[in-house]
């Protein structure tokens, strides 16, 4: 296994895991030292398979993994790419995503995976940040048209992948032309590799930068929290512009030698998901809860889910009801797991251990966690306190991320303390399962109370008319802040005065008094990014922006 010539678990006499072991040289790189190595000793080993929603099936193995991002490495150095320069993605779930991240990866150049769903100002705002060389878009929507717009009067190069889109440059041509063989670019370890804008639930997104020694990070990711095995079939629902790709569908999974499914899809319908689950013969799955509030509307126990093993979530709170519906109808418990765009796989209920309801699990063994108050003092077991990253042997732990671009006073003040400050708040119990609160700008304070919206919307889900909700402050001059639950509702349910009061009731029969939502608004859809994440930064900028 290629993974242990870099990572070595630390176990106790009861075979938990309290440290990983890390080794690796200073010319470490992904790409050449991972895919290459597979490509030489297992050639056609299957590394991607990827599908698409008109059913369009195409196989690649390591070795054809290897030469493409050759080839793409080679056409990329011919447009002027080079080591240091960054190269934008907008790609969406083409397969050329993974072959051009790998290209990138050999010239020792940045990556930006970008989401599809930017406008034309954020991609000129951040090529300009980034100082970008090159943008590989594909020609979907309106896509090229708003890379175009953004790139206009620029020297960037725009490259186009599928259809032509003008007399821009194909990205088929080039790398069909380009040669199959390339000598090894010098790279260093603490090279910026990756630069990710997080979508962020307040504020402009800040560009995340990680360094070539991230991917070894998620090891345990796939190990330990997916449950991959070697020759497995993984799928993690992400479009590739999210951080959750780099997780779940790149770095892990090729380190312990499985095979990722790439699904294609525009529009997603859950029952074209739990086809694909039982056709691929799946053996781990991960969404979003967002996904998983779909699948459990269907008829599960019609589809044969007898390959799949494992499944996980992350990204947002898991409403209980959800997880335990899952359960009920598989007989698999939902794992789930927290972290950031800024680092690894933090918190986590790994394989083998029982996952309880409402946790976010237990600290990863990358990381050492605590709790934290306004003072940067830890707080006891079952108060509130703001997630900290401690440094362990007061270096930088592998996987956290080594600024932010053009930003160094908003890193500094991020390691306030000598701690990494997530603003993600949790509580502990006594035997360290984290149950997450809340952000700390999602965190409602009304009348002197501090409301996690996660745990009123735990209840709300309970309730047969509601199919989503969130829960936010809005803005009251007597309390600070009002709680507010935007609901979506399921079929036969009319969104009327009777139903508001019945949920308001049926919250207070549940939890605190204090907690119940003062304001029901009742909606047709719930914002979200394009990971599933609803973004309670919009619902409340919209309620500031109605009072003004």
């Amino acid at each position: 296994m290629i993974y242990e010539d870099y990572y070595k678990e630390i176990k106790d006499s009861t075979g938990n895991i309290t440290d990983i072991e890390f080794t690796y040289g200073d010319d470490f790189n992904f790409a050449y030292d991972v895919i290459d190595s597979f490509a030489d000793v297992s050639p056609d080993k299957l590394a991607l398979l990827h599908k698409t929603a008109d059913g369009k099936t195409t196989r690649f193995t390591f070795k054809d993994m290897s030469v493409l991002s050759n080839k793409a490495a080679n056409a990329l150095k011919s447009l002027g790419v080079g080591r240091g320069d960054s190269v934008m993605l907008l790609l969406k779930r083409r397969f050329e995503f993974w072959v051009s991240i790998l290209a990138i990866h050999k010239l020792g150049a940045i990556a930006i995976p970008t989401s599809h769903m930017v406008s034309a100002e954020d991609i000129k705002e951040r090529v300009k940040l980034a100082d970008t060389k090159a943008v590989i878009c594909v020609n979907s929507g309106d896509i090229c048209h708003k890379v175009k717009e953004a790139l206009a009067g620029s020297d960037v190069c725009l490259i186009v992948v599928g259809d032509r889109y003008g007399k821009e440059i194909s990205f088929e041509d080039i790398v069909e032309k380009s040669d199959e063989s390339l000598e090894r670019v010098d790279t260093k370890v603490s090279d910026p590799m990756l630069y990710y804008f997080t979508s962020g639930t307040n504020g402009a997104p800040k560009a995340v930068i990680h360094d070539f020694s991230y991917p070894l990070a998620h090891i345990f990711t796939a190990k330990n929290w997916h449950g991959i095995k070697q020759d497995g079939l993984h799928l993690t629902v992400a479009d590739s512009g999210w951080a959750k790709t780099a997780w779940g569908k790149l770095y892990g999974q090729w380190f312990l030698g499985a095979a990722i499914l790439v699904y294609d899809y525009e529009q997603f319908y859950a029952g074209d998901m739990l086809k694909l689950l039982e056709e691929e013969k799946v053996n781990t799955f991960c969404a979003p809860p967002t996904i998983y509030k779909y699948l459990v509307l269907e008829d599960l126990e019609k589809y044969n889910l007898e390959n799949l093993h494992f499944v996980t979530t992350a990204g947002e709170a898991m409403p209980k009801e959800v997880s335990k519906k899952f359960k009920d109808k598989t007989g698999l418990p939902v794992r789930e797991g927290f972290g950031q765009t800024e680092t690894a796989l933090q918190l986590c209920t790994v394989i083998g251990k029982e996952q309880i309801p409402g946790s976010i699990g237990k600290a990863s063994p990358l990381y050492k966690i605590g709790l934290v108050d306004e003072e940067n003092v830890h707080v006891p077991d079952g108060a509130e306190g703001e997630i900290v990253i401690i440094p362990k042997n007061g270096k930088r732990p592998i996987g956290v991320f080594t600024g932010y671009l053009g930003d160094e006073r908003m890193y500094e003040e991020a390691f306030e303390g000598g701690v990494y400050h997530t603003k993600d708040m949790a509580v502990r119990d006594k035997d360290g399962n984290y149950f997450f609160v809340g952000r700390n700008d999602d965190v409602i304070k009304s009348s002197g109370y501090r409301i996690g919206p996660s745990e009123v919307e735990d209840v709300l889900m309970r309730h047969p008319a509601v199919f989503e909700c969130a829960v936010t402050g809005f803005p009251s001059k007597n309390r600070g802040a009002l709680v507010k639950a935007s609901i979506v509702l399921n079929e036969g349910f009319e969104p009327d005065n009777k139903l508001a009061v019945e949920l308001q009731d049926f919250v207070k029969e549940r939890t605190a008094i204090y907690k119940y939502p003062r304001l029901i608004s009742f909606v047709k859809a719930l914002p979200h990014n394009a990971n599933g994440k609803i973004l309670r930064s919009a619902i409340r900028k919209a309620d500031y922006e109605s009072i003004k």
